[in-house]
């Protein structure tokens, strides 16, 4: 070996050496030169790396969409559309009520989970329901004992009802400052409906009435309107939302 030999200078090929253009390897006289981008331009501002997979939102996205969708069906001789979902668990339905054995463990599975989701929400409910009443029961009685005022709790610990041997609680008053508003002015009118009821059968029981099919064809449409405020007053929430939208002339009158 020389003694002049000096090892060469890494990215540098002899000028004898062959150059094989392949994968990885382009030509030379279009290879990028020292310091020079092979995008001038940079990257765009804000743009992030794609995952090549979707993410778990896009994913629940994607289900409830597809949940959702409307797909026809043959029913009784008629085409009616319904959901996907509801699709599915009709032909699971149907599958294992024709002795399908793998259907019929899907569908028993799928009914347990219902069910004991269904109950866990309403264990919780009713908890919650029950602290709630009790916790102001104690403190309105300590109000009371020690001759303290305060706001009235909304809702009302009298108005949740709690059934221990159904394990449910219902509510039967208002349970925000617009509910109580509502309440309040549909107690008023249902006093004032009344009053007209009064009037309509006394109507009625004069002898010189000559109009009595009319007025007892107004005495029943009295009637069912009262029917439907008491419901709503009980704590019917679709009954007061039919007040509301059915009977607006009342917001004036009341």
């Amino acid at each position: 070996m020389s003694s002049d030999w000096k090892p060469r200078k890494a990215g540098k090929l002899p000028p004898s050496s062959k150059y094989e253009v392949g994968y990885g390897k382009p030509p030379t006289e279009t290879r990028f030169k020292p310091g020079e981008s092979g995008n001038p331009r940079g990257r765009p501002k804000g743009s992030r790396n794609r995952s090549p997979y979707p993410r778990q939102d896009d994913l629940r996205s994607i289900f409830r969409q597809e949940a959702n969708r409307r797909v026809p069906i043959n029913e009784g001789g008629k085409t009616v559309t319904i959901s996907m979902a509801q699709a599915v668990m009709r032909s699971l339905a149907v599958t294992a009520a024709k002795g399908n054995p793998r259907a019929q463990r899907t569908w028993t599975q799928l009914q347990s989970a219902v069910e004991r989701e269904e109950w866990n929400e309403r264990l919780a409910h009713f908890e919650a329901a029950l602290d709630y009443k009790l916790g102001w029961e104690r403190e309105l009685e300590r109000r009371k004992q020690l001759g303290l005022t305060g706001p009235e709790p909304l809702p009302h610990p009298d108005d949740v009802v709690i059934d221990y041997f159904k394990y449910t609680a219902t509510l039967k008053g208002p349970a925000s400052k617009e509910e109580k508003a509502m309440w309040t002015r549909w107690e008023g009118y249902r006093a004032s409906i009344e009053e007209e009821l009064t009037e309509l059968k006394a109507r009625l029981e004069n002898p010189e009435c000559r109009d009595r099919e009319e007025v007892l064809a107004e005495i029943k449409q009295t009637e069912k309107v009262l029917k439907i405020i008491g419901e709503a007053l009980d704590g019917s929430r679709p009954a007061m939302e039919l007040l509301e939208e059915a009977l607006p002339i009342a917001h004036e009158d009341a």
